[in-house]
């Protein structure tokens, strides 16, 4: 299993979407957020996602084609 640190930037429109939920239950993946912070008007989260590479392809192509900002940070291998 993989694990990639991701730093989350998330729009306004999508401030009040349940976006974790729904990244984890649409796709294989396991969360663990790492630091956030978010207020009515914008959001960011450091976030970690583990799961197989497959899953996590289609994690982050489930974020951006949401419009949420991904910096790629660490990965590695558990």
């Amino acid at each position: 299993m993989k694990t990639q640190r991701l730093e989350l930037t998330f729009p306004e429109k999508l401030i009040k979407k349940p976006i974790i939920y729904e990244l984890v239950r649409e796709n294989n993946v396991i969360p663990n957020i790492r630091r956030a912070n978010v207020d009515e008007n914008f959001g960011w989260m450091v976030l970690e996602l583990s799961g197989e590479d497959e899953d996590l392809e289609q994690a982050f192509k489930h974020l951006q084609d949401l419009g949420v900002e991904i910096e790629f940070l660490d990965s590695f291998v558990e």
